[in-house]
């Protein structure tokens, strides 16, 4: 069976952190490009963050950046997403996706959703006094 499976997610304090990992089974991804987006209640869909198959660039949201850090174990077939000083707006479903053709790094439409083939079902994250 071909997945993504998240875990990390929970209910956190504003200013705490959660980190969110995002493992793969019955596919690779140390060729790919991954990404985590996330998704509020009456939202769309947004690009939280990305990085390269070698893990030489990553790209974030501006809403994001300093706050989140995306990293990946190819090894283990495994993708992170350590989220601090979180706050309220950062509530959502996180769901994390491998891009659908091959390639070394972020490109700029990384925040688009058609570009990816593989999701996982995602994992809430509440941030909430």
């Amino acid at each position: 069976q071909l997945q993504l499976v998240e875990s990390g997610g929970g209910l956190v304090q504003p200013g705490g952190s959660l980190r969110l990992s995002c493992l793969a089974s019955g596919l690779t991804l140390d060729a790919y490009t991954m990404a985590w987006f996330r998704q509020a209640p009456g939202r769309e869909r947004e690009g939280v963050s990305c990085i390269g198959s070698r893990d030489s660039s990553t790209k974030y949201a501006d809403s994001v950046k300093g706050r989140f850090t995306i990293s990946r174990d190819n090894a283990k077939n495994t993708v992170y997403l350590e989220m601090n000083s979180l706050k309220p707006e950062d509530t959502a479903v996180y769901f994390c996706a491998r891009r659908r053709v091959r390639g070394l790094g972020c490109p700029a439409d990384y925040q688009l959703v058609y570009p990816y083939d593989y999701w996982g079902q995602g994992t809430q994250v509440t941030v909430s006094s």
